[in-house]
């Protein structure tokens, strides 16, 4: 239901997913150390209303920051769910408590009107990206190739949310692959609460009163992480029975990254959640094995016609799941 609640957000381009304060503060707490002296920009955040710009604000000296900028999409009333309908986008500028309060007041923030409607794409806020250090917040899930795209093109760091869905994109896997961003810590069970107008479909255990639950979120980055080089533990040994071959692939089909085989060195199929635990010291990710980027690694159509990584027994079992084809590094 949440996937179909994503996919049909991305249709009709609904977009006003806001992230709670707590989700904000649980992943960026592993990334302090990258903040000092820098700049930061939230650029899909209403200043008033954005959680990203009032952690910023509120840690602004903690973090030791030289500057935050958030940019507002045509929305310049300080209400949460305003239509868009102001005439005026505008952006923020905060530099730091200068009164001494130890408090970020509006009048220590500069606010600035913007020629276009806030978009991310325009010039203008192009050229406030190329100001910033590390870009950070919740983008479109609509705009979310050309977001990520516009960031790898001007060599951003970034810390931003994402659909996990997004991992099968074309634009996005590559990237990914050659490890250029990576997952993050992530959110707990990979699901939370966005604060949002839309209907929420959760269960009555895990409603929340003005938000919507959505599964198979992550947080995307290419800072470095501490968790990015923690050894897997293996422990399972390989066996052909418990490990079948693909038949239209050089390789061997494994269900749960904790049964990867600790003494097999071949080509391994495994699922998406492996990248949650991928170390790049530990494993070599060659390629997607579904749609056209399984083609690029000599992936065969199975006996269904498709191209996708499905293991077959006899020509009748097929592994339901697309899968990541890796290999472990000796």
């Amino acid at each position: 239901m949440a996937n179909k609640l994503l996919n049909t957000a991305k249709t009709a381009k609904k977009d006003e997913f806001y992230t709670q304060l707590s989700d904000i503060e649980n992943e960026l707490r592993h990334y302090r150390p990258h903040f000092n002296g820098k700049t930061v920009l939230c650029n899909c955040d209403d200043p008033r209303v954005s959680n990203f710009f009032k952690y910023f604000a509120i840690n602004f000296e903690i973090l030791g920051l030289k500057k935050l900028i958030a940019t507002c999409y045509k929305n310049n009333e300080p209400d949460l769910f305003s239509q868009n309908a102001a005439e005026q986008a505008v952006y923020i500028i905060y530099e730091g408590n200068k009164n001494g309060n130890k408090v970020p007041d509006p009048s220590e923030m500069e606010v600035l009107p913007l020629q276009g409607d806030g978009d991310f794409r325009s010039q203008e806020c192009i050229e406030l990206l190329k100001q910033a250090d590390i870009v950070c917040t919740n983008p479109p899930f609509s705009l979310f190739r050309e977001y990520v795209a516009q960031l790898i093109q001007y060599d951003k760091k970034f810390i931003i949310i994402g659909n996990q869905n997004a991992l099968h994109y074309s634009e996005i896997f590559p990237l990914i692959k050659d490890d250029k961003i990576w997952l993050g810590y992530g959110f707990k069970g990979g699901a939370t609460h966005f604060i949002s107008k839309y209907e929420d479909v959760a269960t009555a255990g895990d409603h929340k009163e003005g938000m919507i639950r959505v599964s198979g979120v992550i947080w995307l980055t290419n800072l470095e992480i501490q968790k990015r080089h923690e050894m897997l533990i293996l422990y399972k040994t390989y066996n052909p029975s418990d490990y079948p071959k693909y038949d239209n692939y050089e390789a061997i089909n494994v269900d749960k990254t904790q049964d990867i085989p600790v003494d097999y060195y071949g080509a391994m199929g495994v699922p998406d959640t492996f990248l949650d635990k991928y170390n790049p010291d530990q494993f070599e990710i060659i390629g997607l094995g579904c749609g056209d980027l399984a083609k690029q690694i000599g992936i065969t159509k199975n006996y269904r016609g498709r191209t996708d990584v499905a293991y077959t027994i006899n020509g009748k079992h097929t592994c339901p799941y697309s899968r990541i084809i890796i290999r472990r590094k000796k």
